[in-house]
């Protein structure tokens, strides 16, 4: 992989070159380029495929932070937005990561973030007194304790989870198996869901699944998302929530509470985790550290 240097002058010659930008815009650019740079040297990124999406809204969190204006941020997103398409187009990353960070015309739009306030209302929502609202529960609580994909959560296997270490394992994109640590409400949840409900759904039914369905399956997505929509309406929550919003809100809360991005990276499975032995050890024992200190919920 290149150095962060080289690929910004390819990047800035690109736009001189191929794109016949005025000095005046390409020196904007290049301030903008260099701005972000010095931020992921700060935290010990030198290989801009260790980039991804948690990186680039931290980043602009910082910006905004640091006192930028709206419209200069909006402009600096612009800057990256045309990086990271330059280097998708060059084969140089396979995956854009910052398509999922949205820029309206007038103002700068990062991705829903709940509260910790509105993420309690909404763990809060289910009826815990019957089945379905433990299993419900215990998954709503472990989507933001763990900051799972829906499509990672309803495919655990019960074999996935260790409540007594405190960590589930997680099948992720590319098959890559990642180790996350999860607190204390996440570990209650979960033991009265298999103890108290999880048997009554499956009336004598054999299942690998932990969060069971109609006949021992898993839920669908679809189908789970419909359930945090009613549970976000019933806990009085008027933000636009989609799929990935508690799991923004868990990399945006573990940040914002003073967590390192690689921790957080780790997490959430943007960064591949050795399966050596020994790794594996020093890794879930850092990783449960940083959970128990930042996590609102760990």
């Amino acid at each position: 992989m290149l150095s962060l240097d080289i690929l910004a002058d390819q990047f800035i010659n690109y736009l001189l070159v191929e794109k016949g930008l005025s000095i005046k815009t390409i020196e904007s650019y290049s301030q903008d380029i260099a701005r972000y740079f010095n931020f992921l040297k700060e935290n010990g990124i030198d290989n801009i495929e260790d980039t991804d999406t948690a990186v680039i809204l931290s980043h602009l969190i910082n910006l905004s932070k640091s006192g930028l204006e709206a419209r200069s941020r909006a402009r600096h997103l612009v800057t990256l937005r045309g990086f990271y398409r330059f280097l998708v187009e060059e084969k140089i990353l396979k995956h854009d990561p910052i398509s999922l960070v949205d820029l309206p015309k007038s103002t700068l739009k990062l991705p829903v973030v709940l509260s910790v306030a509105e993420v309690q209302q909404l763990l809060d929502a289910p009826d815990t007194n019957t089945a379905i609202g433990k299993r419900n529960a215990a998954m709503l609580e472990l989507l933001y304790a763990a900051g799972l994909r829906v499509s990672e959560l309803i495919n655990l296997k019960l074999n996935d989870v260790n409540l007594e270490v405190a960590f589930v394992r997680v099948l992720g994109k590319g098959s890559k198996e990642r180790i996350v640590p999860i607190g204390r409400h996440a570990r209650d949840k979960i033991d009265d869901y298999i103890k108290t409900g999880r048997s009554r759904l499956l009336k004598n039914i054999a299942s690998h699944y932990i969060f069971v369905a109609r006949a021992g399956n898993p839920m669908t997505r679809q189908g789970f998302w419909k359930l945090i929509k009613q549970y976000a309406t019933t806990a009085g929550i008027r933000k636009k929530i989609a799929p990935h919003t508690l799991r923004h809100s868990f990399a945006s809360h573990l940040l914002e509470g003073g967590a390192d991005l690689r921790s957080v990276q780790l997490m959430l499975g943007h960064v591949d985790i050795s399966t050596t032995q020994i790794y594996t050890h020093v890794a879930r024992a850092h990783l449960i550290k940083i959970h128990e200190q930042y996590h609102p919920r760990g």
